[in-house]
């Protein structure tokens, strides 16, 4: 059975592939999260993994002195982070961190040939080209967590992907799916953390009200499955069972359907490519009774044009594009700018950045540190 390091263990993706490795009795090796240590502590009880990680060193002190001399090995911060996914008795790195502080050690796991499975679709958006360079290079493989992707690495095995006439994105709409665009400039932090189908954290969340999630999941896409962004549409799909599609060049359109659980991606990713009894929920279609589409208002929600931008761009303006938005989602989340900024503070970052075509990671982290340093400097203007 695949030995698996979680990433994020602390959060909603991770406590569910906990789940799912509770369930089939999948080895531990590893956990790493930020700062919640009494739920870590919790889970090395439980899993006994041989390493534990704590990225910040307040929570690592205390979560020490809670273990009491529990034989693992306990490591501090980014670095410890990527020894835990550098490990040789693990074979599955699942990346649940969110941002782009998951970038490192989903290289490092990939260099390392380990499979990658990724719910950090930022690593992507920021550094595509990397990582699949890096999984050629050290015979990795990245497998997608994101319900979105997975579902379109699922439908792609019916056919080759020079065969794929598009891929068809699917979103919920978010809460504000049918608020009058007029009214979102005032919408509140509770409003916009109101997901009407998924429960998720905070970033998550305010990412699909802006549906800036679509819109790094459409540069996700391009890299993931090497496909250009003119063969990737979004579409709104409220009921959240249909969680992709790929259509191919005969017509034949392929689609994952399931109940909106997360433990169903989480143990594909894990378990790839076979298929155990799985303790998700189950999809009951003659209880969803209809399942309906329709396409986004890009007016309302440009963030969307965003992604496809960024895409077609590529090297540095994912990066660009998600570290912007992070910085907004926090300002917004702290009450310092209104919702609509959030879009547009990426936006203008995006306007003022020099994109470097071909980057090396070096120039990644820049385009991230200076794409930070300009959406708060906005965020603080829009402040006053």
């Amino acid at each position: 059975m695949k030995r698996v390091a979680i990433l994020g263990s602390t959060g909603s993706i991770g406590v569910s592939a906990l789940s799912v490795a509770r369930h089939l009795g999948i080895p531990v090796k590893g956990l790493a999260a930020r700062g919640r240590w009494e739920t870590m502590r919790d889970q090395i009880r439980e899993f006994r993994p041989t390493r534990a990680a704590m990225l910040d060193a307040e929570p690592c002190r205390l979560l020490r002195g809670a273990l009491n001399g529990a034989p693992l090995s306990l490591l501090e911060g980014a670095d410890g982070i990527r020894e835990l996914a550098r490990a040789d008795d693990v074979d599955v790195v699942l990346s649940a961190i969110t941002g782009a502080a998951g970038l490192a050690p989903g290289l490092d796991a990939l260099e390392r040939g380990k499979t990658l499975a990724l719910a950090n679709k930022e690593s992507l958006v920021a550094a595509g080209p990397l990582m699949i360079e890096a999984a050629k290079r050290g015979g990795g493989r990245i497998i997608p967590v994101d319900s979105e992707h997975s579902a379109i690495f699922q439908a792609m095995q019916s056919g080759r992907r020079e065969e794929v006439r598009r891929i068809l994105l699917t979103g919920s709409g978010g809460p504000f799916r049918e608020t009058p665009a007029a009214e979102l400039a005032d919408a509140t932090i509770e409003q916009a953390l109101k997901h009407p189908t998924w429960s998720m954290g905070g970033k998550i969340t305010i990412d699909s009200a802006t549906m800036m999630n679509k819109a790094l999941e459409i540069v996700e896409a391009r890299w993931l499955f090497d496909i250009d962004p003119s063969q990737i549409e979004v579409v709104i799909h409220p009921q959240s069972i249909v969680h992709s599609l790929v259509e191919f060049r005969d017509g034949s359109v392929m689609a994952q359907l399931g109940a909106p659980d997360m433990r169903v991606p989480i143990q594909y990713a894990l378990t790839y490519p076979e298929r155990p009894e799985g303790n998700a929920r189950r999809l009951d279609l003659l209880e969803a009774k209809a399942l309906t589409f329709q396409p986004p208002d890009l007016e309302k929600f440009p963030a969307i044009r965003l992604g496809y931008r960024a895409a077609r761009e590529g090297g540095t303006m994912g990066a660009v594009l998600n570290a912007a938005n992070e910085v907004a989602v926090e300002a917004f989340l702290a009450g310092r700018i209104r919702f609509t900024r959030i879009t547009a503070i990426a936006g203008e970052a995006m306007d003022a950045h020099a994109t470097k075509r071909r980057p090396s990671l070096q120039d990644i982290m820049e385009a991230d540190r200076w794409a930070r340093e300009r959406a708060a400097a906005l965020a603080a203007e829009a402040g006053r």
